[in-house]
């Protein structure tokens, strides 16, 4: 095939594709990568990636695929132009001579049980798996090498946490939106948190304030763990030197649109700066951090998971104090016998 019969074919190609420089400047794009945008073919020659696609994180994305030649993938993105709800993955891949070449692939439409978040996190999955595994085998390495006692239970603790991402990873990958339900221990999964993050290399000074009467929930405990063990590191990462892990039966609450006589609360309070006032209306939104480090995720899928529960996610926030509370609704019968219990504000 001589190189006007690959020009002309791949001009062809259903899946929409273009080139561009070292400076992120399209040199070529193919008709339908024009048509799905709803751009001419000429309009879009010369213009920067942010001007095409208009997203920042592809931006970055193509900067870091250059940077250290390599492929990179970033799945279920809305594009401007294409059709309203249309997601589509972009595959940035170096080309020889500093270019790059973008792919654009169209995804189906997901069903109305698995939310966007959900799916952008299975293309996560596949990035995470391959490291995981890795860390799983150094720590069991350790563990075997290590003579102290007290050495061999963190790497333990290291090898536990590999396997629970790895299972949460392998839920997304295999499209399976629903939690896993059994009787969770809502203090012995607070515990295990409390452990986590004594573990961290500057842990905070760390309270446990629980509420004896709380009884066991029906609940995912991986996924809950996920959601507690996130505040825990923002508030951490967030600068707080005093971490509060407490439990609470709370009587009379409205979740979504449902009241409940009872409800468990399970806040994680520090005593950090607080939520900056830019933030707070968006504050669980995918994508949005405040640290310039941040993925903006952990908020976005904690406050998924507690939905998934029947539940909600709440915060209040000031300098000194900040109160993110999870809250799981109880069963009627439940919620009486908890009624008989103390009673926490």
């Amino acid at each position: 095939m001589n190189e006007q019969q690959s020009r002309s074919w791949v001009e062809q190609m259903s899946t929409g594709l273009a080139v561009v420089d070292g400076e992120l400047r399209v040199q070529w794009i193919n008709s339908a990568l024009a048509e799905l945008l709803g751009l001419g073919l000429r309009h879009a020659q010369g213009q920067s990636l942010l001007g095409l696609l208009q997203d920042p994180r592809l931006v970055a994305q193509a900067e870091r695929s250059l940077a250290e030649q390599r492929s990179v993938q970033c799945r279920g993105l809305l594009l401007p132009g294409v059709q309203s709800g249309q997601r589509v993955d972009v595959a940035l891949q170096p080309l020889e001579g500093g270019d790059l070449l973008v792919e654009v692939h169209t995804v189906a439409e997901l069903p109305s049980t698995v939310s966007p978040l959900s799916a952008t996190l299975r293309g996560f999955a596949h990035e995470v798996k391959n490291p995981l595994a890795g860390l799983r085998g150094a720590a069991q390495l350790l563990q075997r090498r290590l003579e102290d006692a007290d050495m061999q239970a963190l790497a333990g603790m290291v090898i536990k946490e590999a396997d629970r991402l790895t299972v949460l990873a392998n839920r997304l990958l295999h499209h399976d939106g629903a939690p896993h339900l059994a009787l969770v221990n809502l203090h012995q999964l607070m515990e295990r948190v409390g452990g986590l993050i004594r573990a961290e290399p500057s842990p905070p000074r760390l309270r446990q304030d629980y509420d004896p009467s709380l009884p066991d929930v029906e609940g995912d405990a991986d996924r809950l763990q996920q959601v507690l063990l996130n505040l825990a590191r923002n508030a951490i990462e967030a600068g707080a030197k005093t971490l509060t892990l407490r439990s609470r039966v709370e009587h009379g609450v409205r979740l979504g649109d449902r009241m409940f006589r009872s409800a468990l609360r399970l806040d994680v309070m520090d005593d950090g700066p607080g939520v900056p006032a830019a933030l707070r209306d968006t504050l669980f939104e995918p994508l949005v951090s405040g640290r310039a480090d941040g993925t903006g995720l952990g908020l976005a899928l904690s406050r998924e998971i507690a939905h998934e529960h029947g539940g909600e996610l709440r915060y209040a926030s000031r300098p000194g104090e900040t109160v993110f509370s999870l809250y799981l609704p109880l069963p009627p019968r439940v919620g009486a016998a908890a009624s008989t219990g103390r009673a926490h504000g």
